[in-house]
């Protein structure tokens, strides 16, 4: 008989906390206390697979190549590389800490990080309507040159009403390369780290050569295409609230523990749910579902060891509790 099999995505606040300035010291011990979190699963017999955000690094990441074109006449790197780049460092990080981790509960098993390609179809509406804003802010000045010499486009900063920044296509990902490896890794037992920063975007041209896509891809919804594509029981998203909530920050703020797939998706269209933060993640949660998973579970990235945390999402209502 099969084990249970999980996909557990790392939110931003599981590596890199909102107060923190990112050092490495930081990203590690953060790492280390979401991956104690981990362990029961293993304990209790679950087939693992590991996907993670990358936002803070990857715009560091931006930044830097800014940094090194301005000062240094230093080349810049497309996005694609970017964002593998953030997958290979924080996989390492995540893979090097995880070790450690089973080390100290006596646990021996292989952990293993695949830098991950997701497929995107190149004809996706965002590539005609980019929202998602990546790197640094910039003056209207230095936006309008950039435009100009390198045809990035940008929007003015709502929030902080000081600058520009770049915004890029976020298109849905369709399909990610090498699941089989993925699947056949995790059957034996290997714990594997994968999808990170939602995947490197990637289309295939008329050649059916692989090309890459200058955009980014939204790590939950990646997160749960990879859930159904290996064919996971349960899906996690760990971030920084233990629950869901209905109302949330009113008065009549209220916790949902339990929820089925109809009114998920009910409070999801009345707008319950934050477009650029929460929604996603509901979205990513109720697509695994409606593909077959079992149950789909958000919860604060340092209590999913504590099963009394977490809003649960299933079909139907899990032991009919509402």
């Amino acid at each position: 008989m099969e084990k249970k099999l999980a996909v557990v995505a790392l939110g931003g606040n599981a590596l890199l906390r909102g107060d923190q300035i990112g050092t490495i010291d930081e990203q590690e011990k953060n790492t280390t206390d979401t991956l104690e979190n981990l362990v029961f699963l293993i304990k209790e017999g679950y087939d693992l697979v590991i996907t993670h955000g990358n936002g803070p690094q990857v715009g560091n990441i931006l930044m830097r190549n800014d940094a090194g074109e301005q000062m240094y006449d230093i080349a810049q790197m497309p996005i694609d590389i970017c964002v593998a780049d953030s997958q290979g460092g924080i996989g390492y990080m995540i893979e090097r800490m995880f070790r450690n981790v089973l080390n100290r509960h006596g646990i021996d098993r292989n952990v293993i990080c695949l830098v991950s390609q997701v497929l995107v179809d190149i004809n996706d509406n965002a590539f005609s309507d980019p929202q998602k804003r990546v790197g640094k802010i910039y003056t209207k000045d230095q936006s309008e040159e950039l435009s100009a010499k390198k045809g990035w486009i940008f929007r003015e900063e709502v929030k902080n009403q000081c600058g520009y920044r770049r915004v890029v296509p976020s298109p849905v990902p369709i399909g990610v390369m090498n699941v089989s490896i993925i699947r056949d890794l995790v059957r034996k037992g290997n714990i594997v780290i994968a999808a990170g920063g939602g995947g490197i975007p990637v289309y295939i041209d008329e050649k059916n050569d692989v090309r890459p896509a200058e955009a980014v891809i939204d790590k939950d919804l990646a997160s749960s295409l990879l859930a159904n594509q290996i064919g996971a029981d349960e899906f996690y998203i760990l971030t920084d609230v233990p629950y869901i909530y209905i109302n949330y920050k009113k008065p009549d703020q209220r916790i949902m523990e339990f929820l089925n797939y109809n009114d998920t998706l009910k409070y999801l269209n009345e707008g319950q749910f934050a477009k650029g933060s929460m929604a996603p993640k509901i979205q990513a949660c109720l697509n695994f579902i409606k593909q077959g998973g079992k149950k789909s579970v958000i919860t604060e990235a340092f209590k999913l060891a504590d099963k009394k945390f977490g809003s649960k999402i299933t079909m139907e209502y899990e032991d009919d509790r509402r």
